[in-house]
């Protein structure tokens, strides 16, 4: 497979989940420039989440299991998401509705899935591309719903109330991607049968999110 096919096979995925909860914002207003921007940002936090975690598997740190699922993982990889989403989309992105929190938070997760899932195409060939497309990028796409949806609630509270809001959004996408490595990692044979049912309820609790989001904006407006 060549470049250009292997880029496009790899970028597919991401971009039909990334305009498809652009098109679920039905009262925002989030410009695709920052949509575009917070696809790029993740894109490019790939490189560094990747040199920390080779130095990490080099100097034999994390070496367990719930350690490399949780924190060398998912740790890693939310936190460099939501750290780069606060310190650029959030703050100077255009927010007029909760909704735009989870548009901004998925582009940027997209673009963190859209290269790792080239990368991995690369090594294992297209033959990867479906279950890659199933489960680890619609993974991030529902981690980042979760994350901007806390988000985006965050913009809107009190002072006060805005620091447990956005732990919120750090804290969630942590522990359900970890628990999503975990499975991964020991279901094996029978994956149908965990990771299937996990990907339900991701995709339940995703969508119950939007929905809520959506019904929030829709009073806000």
């Amino acid at each position: 497979m060549n470049v250009v096919a292997l880029i496009s096979v790899g970028s597919a995925p991401a971009l039909a989940l990334l305009t498809y909860f652009y098109l679920r914002n039905e009262y925002g207003s989030a410009g695709w420039r920052d949509v575009i921007r917070a696809f790029i940002i993740g894109m490019l936090i790939v490189f560094p989440i990747m040199v920390i975690q080779f130095a990490l598997t080099e100097e034999g740190l994390l070496t367990s299991r719930l350690a490399e699922t949780f924190l060398k993982s998912a740790l890693l990889e939310e936190f460099f998401k939501w750290f780069f989403l606060i310190f650029t989309v959030y703050k100077f992105g255009q927010f007029t509705v909760k909704f735009d929190g989870i548009v901004y938070a998925v582009a940027l997760s997209l673009g963190f899935a859209t290269l790792e899932n080239i990368f991995y195409l690369i090594g294992q060939g297209p033959d990867a591309v479906i279950g890659r497309a199933l489960f680890p990028v619609s993974g991030h796409a529902l981690f980042g719903v979760i994350m901007g949806y806390y988000l985006g609630s965050a913009r809107y509270q009190v002072r006060g109330q805005r620091k447990k809001w956005l732990m919120y959004s750090l804290i969630l996408p942590v522990v359900f991607h970890g628990i999503f490595n975990l499975v991964l990692t020991y279901s094996n044979n029978w994956m149908p049968f965990v990771l299937i049912p996990f990907m339900i309820f991701l995709w339940w609790l995703g969508l119950s999110k939007v929905k809520k989001a959506n019904e929030n904006s829709k009073q806000s407006v």
